[in-house]
């Protein structure tokens, strides 16, 4: 799980569905060297998990999708992104990166960006307290590339996975995706897996799950986004492992490619 002085690791901030506000909604950061490292989604109650648990903001994010269980602490992490004890901070703006799929942009923008004159007082644009990176089949962040994956979810085009190779892959809310991980998750990586005890046209549930995946690929899935402490019990006492807040699981040695290791080219 080492390379050099280097730990990898995932911390849960939130395991629950958009109706398991008690388990946080579904957000997670990845570790390095016990700092975090990259944050996915920035639900509610999930970037409360996070800020109290580091003591500060995300200062970089990966997103999934747009749905308000995902997204609805933006306008938090834009004023905790802008401003220093009340006090607005231009040395601030634009310190946070954001890595979002590229056909996620203009619906993200709709759900956060377009309230108008964001301050009061004017003089700020909503976008400015972020370093957006639109982001394709797979972006760099501090060195390290990651993979993005589309998923089944809601409508086609609009949610997406990450992958971490060798380390982690995150399904994002999802159907069953038996193809993608045949591709994305082939490398022996842990699988945080969306399943619920029941499933529904967007998300999966644990017959889905049994049903078309093979014992050894389920046998590397941690669960998340169940409907309830209750659900969660039922998910482990059919034998599988699922995830609880504020969880800290070991990752893996990434077999990413490192900026490091790739030649130059143009």
């Amino acid at each position: 799980m080492k390379h050099g002085d280097a730990s990898w690791a995932l911390r849960f901030n939130g395991v629950g569905s958009a109706f398991a506000t008690e388990l946080g909604s579904a957000m997670a950061t990845i570790e390095r060297d016990g700092v975090p490292w990259l944050t996915i989604d920035c639900g509610g109650e999930g970037l409360s998990a996070c800020i109290a648990h580091y003591g500060a903001y995300p200062s970089a994010l990966f997103i999934t999708h747009a749905h308000l269980d995902h997204v609805s602490g933006f306008e938090r992490l834009f004023v905790g992104a802008f401003f220093e004890k009340t006090r607005l901070d231009e040395a601030r703006r634009g310190k946070v990166k954001l890595y979002v799929p590229a056909p996620l942009v203009p619906l993200l923008h709709q759900r956060i960006g377009e309230y108008p004159n964001v301050l009061a007082e004017g003089g700020a644009n909503f976008w400015d307290a972020f370093q957006l990176i639109p982001v394709g089949d797979a972006f760099w962040h501090d060195g390290v590339r990651l993979e993005v994956f589309p998923v089944r979810h809601h409508w086609p085009q609009t949610a997406f996975g990450l992958r971490l190779k060798g380390a982690l892959v995150w399904s994002g809310d999802t159907r069953p995706i038996a193809e993608m991980l045949a591709r994305f998750a082939n490398d022996d990586e842990l699988i945080a897996h969306d399943c619920g005890l029941h499933g529904n046209p967007s998300h999966s549930g644990i017959d889905d799950l049994e049903r078309e995946y093979a014992p050894e690929l389920l046998a590397r899935c941690v669960l998340y986004h169940y409907n309830g402490t209750a659900d969660g019990e039922a998910l482990a006492a059919r034998g599988h492992r699922i995830a609880h807040p504020n969880e800290i699981i070991a990752l893996r040695e990434p077999t990413a490619l490192r900026a490091g290791n790739v030649p130059l080219d143009r």
